[in-house]
């Protein structure tokens, strides 16, 4: 592997087929174009590169000042288990200090809450647990 580790967005098609590769858009609400541009307006992004192959990609959506959201860490099942999304994950949180963000939320994928407790996430209070909505 020759990993790259960058903060340009990628080509709309390689964040497609990445974030396919999650199973995350199983009824087809996002087309390439809609992904592309949530992903135009992230506040910072890592991508991932094997040479010139788009392998992970993990990004931020914030007010810039007081809190942010990581969104889509997303590492194609080939490259899982390589140390790329602590890496990206390190990146990240870096930017979030070097930015003065204190507050970094996040929603955790089944399975996945392990990977971030080990950078210091806990789970909300039960009598305060985090909602959310998903509208047709």
């Amino acid at each position: 592997m020759n990993l790259s580790y960058r903060t340009e967005l990628p080509a709309k098609d390689e964040y497609f087929h990445l974030y396919q590769s999650t199973g995350w858009d199983s009824k087809g609400f996002w087309t390439k174009d809609i992904l592309y541009e949530a992903v135009k307006n992230s506040w910072y992004i890592v991508t991932v590169y094997d040479n010139d192959r788009l392998v992970a990609s993990g990004r931020i959506v914030s007010d810039g000042y007081l809190q942010c959201f990581i969104c889509e860490m997303i590492v194609l099942p080939a490259y899982q288990h390589k140390g790329i999304g602590r890496g990206i994950m390190d990146r990240l949180l870096n930017h979030c200090k070097t930015q003065g963000i204190r507050w970094v939320q996040l929603a955790s994928a089944k399975g996945k809450k392990g990977f971030y407790e080990k950078f210091g996430f806990q789970a909300r209070d039960a009598d305060a647990p985090g909602m959310n909505l998903v509208l047709n």
